[in-house]
């Protein structure tokens, strides 16, 4: 048997055995059904697109441990994807007040739009090259601080730091 199926078994195993746990995990979490059944999927879509542990899912020690590790990650990603959306959102509004005119729809949904590429942009890359590109970009914190935070080198935190930005280059140009 291939190692991806058995990858594929595994998380299939892995659904049948945790996923109504996860799913209550998220819903006391949340507080909201709804975001808590969204979160259930996209963790094992996570799990599912991600390399699988060199011992295999099978052999986990804690597999509820790491499905909510994996949801507490989507959950942090999701958080700021919303800040970044404020953040955009409360400029257009500061720059509505300073304009003669506010924006207009087509410009907001451009401008929303290009935000959906440049988040799909920044969830293509490896998770330590975009916690890197949002620490640097969205929270402001130096690259020496970055690297002590992430266990890489100052280097490292540049060359991911540079792959975020040619990535989302590449999406606004492409689009």
């Amino acid at each position: 048997m291939l190692a991806s199926e058995t990858h594929f078994q595994d998380i299939a195993a892995l659904y049948r055995q945790h996923h109504s746990w996860l799913n209550a995990w998220l819903r006391r979490k949340l507080g909201c059904s709804e975001q808590a059944a969204d979160l259930a999927h996209d963790t094992f879509v996570r799990i599912l697109n991600a390399r699988a542990p060199a011992h295999g899912l099978a052999r986990l020690d804690a597999p509820r441990a790491y499905l909510t590790t994996t949801a507490q990650r989507l959950l942090v990603d999701r958080a700021r994807h919303q800040r970044i959306e404020q953040s955009y959102l409360a400029g257009l509004a500061a720059m509505a007040g300073t304009l003669d005119g506010a924006p207009s729809p087509e410009a907001v949904l451009i401008a929303l739009q290009a935000l959906e590429q440049l988040s799909a942009a920044l969830q293509s890359l490896p998770a330590k090259g975009r916690e890197a590109f949002l620490l640097h970009y969205l929270e402001d914190a130096s690259q020496p601080v970055i690297a002590a935070q992430l266990g890489v080198s100052v280097r490292m935190v540049q060359k991911y730091l540079a792959q975020g930005l040619l990535r989302c280059h590449q999406v606004l140009d492409h689009g």
